[in-house]
């Protein structure tokens, strides 16, 4: 496995690749790596030639005041982990060269971005898509892999590459969760023992009103408060939002009469975490 930093020597790489006929995979991440991650390795590796990881805290997608800094970073650890799962080429970027002096261009989904993580991140999502268009020019991938548990950048991704005309297929894969559920990410490192044990109130909220919405409750206000009622049982938990929207638009909707998303996001402490379950009609 090889280790590129720079650019030209990225796309030399990923030229080559293609010239040979061989499908190329992409994974994007920010590193530090986990289950979650090794799953979307293990989708990529199986169904490409040749497979390009990106470890990228993209501080573009950082508001004031987030976690820019302290966000966990390993590349060693991180080298070790994709070993196993057969990765080809790991591009590792500086932020100088993803962001040259003068660098002022933006790709921005609208509608989508409004609510939910956008509506309490302004701009996070114009990071995201930035950086995930220039990853794509960068390697070149027949296929890029991202997870359900952010399926709010999922959708707004999938937006991105119809509306730009990106050649490349975005496969999204199943939350990866913890023994008691907690879906895995690089921020549960955060959590002090007590606030790890209450996070997986979380998917227990958000499964208990699936459940309810299985027995026939289709009154979205119904739904939250049942998903409010099981957080709100932990005193270190501080509800950002619970909501439930289309997911062709992600409007919120009054009544679950079609396919809708029904997400949460949550700090504990200084720690934001998401979630989210499919209501399906």
């Amino acid at each position: 496995m090889e280790i590129v930093r720079d650019i030209p020597k990225l796309k030399e790489t990923v030229k080559k690749v293609r010239a040979e006929g061989k499908s190329i995979g992409l994974v994007p991440t920010m590193g530090y790596l986990h289950e979650g991650h090794l799953s979307l390795l293990q989708a990529a590796r199986s169904e490409n030639d040749f497979l390009v990881m990106s470890i990228f805290v993209n501080p573009i997608q950082f508001g004031a005041g987030e976690d820019y800094e302290e966000y966990p970073r390993d590349l060693e650890r991180d080298r070790e982990l994709s070993l196993s799962d057969g990765c080809d080429l790991i591009f590792y970027p500086e932020v100088r060269d993803m962001y040259p002096e003068g660098y002022s261009t933006f790709v921005e989904v609208e509608g989508l971005t409004e609510t939910l993580c956008g509506a309490s991140r302004p701009g996070h999502f114009r990071g995201v898509t930035t950086v995930v268009l220039k990853l794509f020019n960068l390697v070149s991938p027949h296929r890029a892999y991202f997870g359900q548990k952010d399926a709010q950048q999922a959708l707004v991704l999938k937006k991105m590459v119809e509306d730009l005309n990106v050649d490349v297929d975005l496969i999204i894969k199943p939350t990866v969760r913890e023994p008691d559920c907690l879906a895995m990410s690089s921020r549960n490192k955060y959590l002090t023992p007590e606030q790890r044990k209450e996070a997986p109130l979380i998917y227990r909220g958000l499964e208990e009103a699936r459940k309810l919405f299985r027995e026939g409750e289709r009154d979205a206000e119904q739904l939250k408060l049942k998903v409010k009622e099981i957080i709100s049982g932990s005193e270190e938990a501080l509800i950002d939002y619970v909501e439930i929207v289309e997911t062709r638009g992600l409007q919120p909707v009054k009544e679950v009469r079609q396919e809708c998303l029904l997400a949460a996001a949550v700090k504990f402490g200084s720690t934001r975490l998401i979630d989210n379950v499919m209501l399906e009609v």
